[in-house]
């Protein structure tokens, strides 16, 4: 007998109701979005919220595009406060961090987002590699890649 590993969707993380909201938003605040990339965004976004609880302790930053579908999740404090306590049992703050993009083109930035990449992979994700081999962002799960994540209250900041 062979058992197979169900994928992980975020169809069960957010209502079809906020994730139109939240593309909409999107597209309406950044000029040349698309449609598609605006809900790829918001996907790759809760999928990569939903991997820092996954992996508490573990240093992930989001890309900057994947970052944008934070910002604007963020922005709907009330959706977004009651998917944290939901899916996490607390807050999932975003703490910036004084991050330098990698010098030298993608494979650095490649690098410098890989760990997030193979934690969604491990958390059963499926990562759109478009929106996660450009810029990384500039925030981590850690505040300032230290090591005590939560600001000492024990709980990851992604």
């Amino acid at each position: 007998m062979t058992s197979t590993l169900a994928k992980a969707t975020t169809e069960d993380l957010i209502s079809l109701e906020l994730r139109g909201r939240l593309t909409s938003q999107l597209i309406k605040e950044h000029a040349g979005m698309t449609g598609d990339e605006a809900v790829r965004i918001v996907d790759q976004a809760v999928a990569y919220l939903k991997t820092c609880t996954d992996n508490p302790g573990v240093h992930l930053r989001p890309s900057q595009r994947v970052d944008l579908g934070w910002h604007q999740f963020i922005l709907n404090t009330v959706d977004y406060a009651e998917f944290c306590e939901r899916v996490a049992g607390y807050f999932i703050h975003h703490v910036p961090d004084e991050f330098t993009l990698p010098r030298g083109g993608s494979a650095e930035t490649v690098k410098a987002l890989a760990p997030t990449v193979e934690a969604m992979r491990a958390s059963g994700f499926k990562v759109d590699a478009e929106l996660w081999m450009t810029k990384a962002g500039d925030c981590t799960q850690c505040h300032s890649g230290c090591t005590n994540c939560g600001q000492g209250d024990g709980k990851p900041n992604c």
